[in-house]
């Protein structure tokens, strides 16, 4: 039997429903935006349709040019389609994984939570955003130190009140407990992120055990008056990834009471670079990781289950795990230290360059200094956004302004994210000559 085509073909025009949605879209519609780093690589694209070579270090991802999964990973991704794991999950995750998670905590953060406290989820971004929506009722405080990840989109998906707390260079924009402590009172959620998108700053061990005792000391208070607890939403997505003189810590692993009041936030997509294949895991009390289970039956926010079979695999295998980590840290630092050597060149040079060493993730914070000076053509570079379009058309050299991570633009102070994660060294090394040669033409 043959398959029958239509007998005519219906144009949708490219403005259908526009004037229907504007008028019916929700409030939470209304108010939600999308990302800015989309419009610069908007930008990035014409000039790469035009020839251009652009350093683009703009991304929080992986070129698998540059960073290809490990190929055991790769082997195991295969043998699990061949095998036929191509139909759902169970909601909580393959058991296999869950266990190989449940090992792999104990064994690198000296952690045993029970089964029931891991979810297998799709990435990061629904364990933040499950947790966003389970512990945060509409209008409810979340204290959020900036710049951050994301956090102002959850802000206005979960119609939460958000109260930024700016962090400076000093501290490679990381926060301190008594920075956090005053505004804490009254929030129902606080949310940090080490290693940090975008700074690259990992935070101290005793400022990590300065949270997780701020978590208790906060709580016992609550509970003797009857208040909703505190919450900390601990995101470490890029925990595996730390530089000689830093370490990622847990503020579980160091202050064991406070376990009830932390859900953290973990998976495959930055320390394997496996940013597509769509798998994570949240840990963390098992009554909250139950309802992240039951809300995520209801949004479909699983992990593919040959990625999670093949993840389960690859976990168990110890050796294999400490042989890819150490040269995934090597690749990246690699990058991060060519980028860094050559803007202390400029800096040295006495060219308005500023930046944070690299201590962990994919980033490094960098201040081009240039506000108020004038290009070539005339124009005057006034904020952050002018910086950020001038570096990319004079130097096709692509940054992400600290705007992007809720910082307002007027402490900005001339700040942006760079990203190594899709650039080789030898991009890194042709592009600043090019950021030489327009900083030394402004006037």
């Amino acid at each position: 039997m043959s398959v029958q085509t239509p007998s005519r073909l219906v144009s949708i025009p490219e403005d259908c429903g526009a004037e229907a949605a504007d008028r019916g879209f929700s409030t939470m519609a209304k108010s939600m935006v999308g990302s800015s780093i989309l419009v610069i690589a908007n930008e990035i694209r014409d000039l790469l349709a035009r020839g251009v070579e652009v350093a683009n270090m703009t991304v929080g991802d992986f070129d698998p040019c540059e960073f290809p999964i490990p190929e055991r990973l790769r082997e195991l991704l295969l043998e699990a389609v061949e095998e036929g794991d191509t139909n759902y999950p169970p909601p909580a995750g393959l058991t296999e994984l869950r266990q190989a998670v449940r090992r792999h905590i104990a064994r690198t953060q000296g952690l045993d939570y029970p089964l029931d406290g891991i979810a297998i989820v799709s990435g990061g971004r629904p364990s933040l955003y499950s947790t966003y929506r389970l512990l945060v009722d509409p209008d409810d405080l979340v204290v959020v130190p900036v710049p951050s990840w994301n956090n102002h989109n959850y802000r206005d998906t979960c119609r939460v009140r958000l109260r930024v707390v700016h962090c400076g260079p000093e501290t490679a924009f990381q926060p301190t407990a008594e920075l956090l402590r005053p505004h804490l009172a009254e929030a129902r959620l606080l949310v940090l992120n080490t290693p940090q998108n975008p700074s690259g700053g990992v935070m101290a061990r005793e400022e990590v055990e300065a949270f997780g005792r701020l978590l208790v000391e906060e709580n016992e208070r609550r509970r003797a008056d009857g208040d909703k607890p505190l919450y900390l939403l601990y995101d470490q997505i890029y925990r595996s990834i730390v530089f000689s003189g830093h370490r990622h810590w847990s503020p579980v692993t160091l202050v064991p009471e406070c376990a009830p009041y932390v859900i953290h936030s973990d998976g495959i997509s930055k320390g394997l670079a496996g940013t597509g294949l769509r798998c994570g895991w949240l840990f963390g009390p098992p009554a909250i990781a139950r309802k992240v289970v039951a809300l995520l039956t209801h949004v479909g926010a699983w992990a593919p289950k040959p990625v999670q079979a093949a993840t389960a695999r690859l976990l168990a295998d110890e050796q294999a795990m400490a042989a890819w980590e150490e040269e995934m840290i090597r690749r990246v630092q690699s990058r991060l230290d060519v980028l860094r050597d050559g803007l202390a060149e400029l800096r040295a040079d006495g060219l308005p360059v500023d930046f944070i060493d690299p201590q962990g993730a994919i980033y490094l914070s960098v201040r081009f200094g240039v506000a108020g000076r004038r290009t070539a053509d005339g124009r005057v570079l006034r904020t952050n956004e002018d910086i950020r379009s001038w570096l990319l058309r004079r130097a096709a050299f692509a940054v992400v302004p600290f705007s992007a991570f809720g910082v307002e633009e007027e402490r900005e102070d001339c700040w942006s994210r760079v990203s190594v994660g899709a650039v080789s060294v030898e991009q890194i090394r042709r592009a600043l000559p090019r950021l030489r040669r327009a900083l030394e033409e402004l006037a």
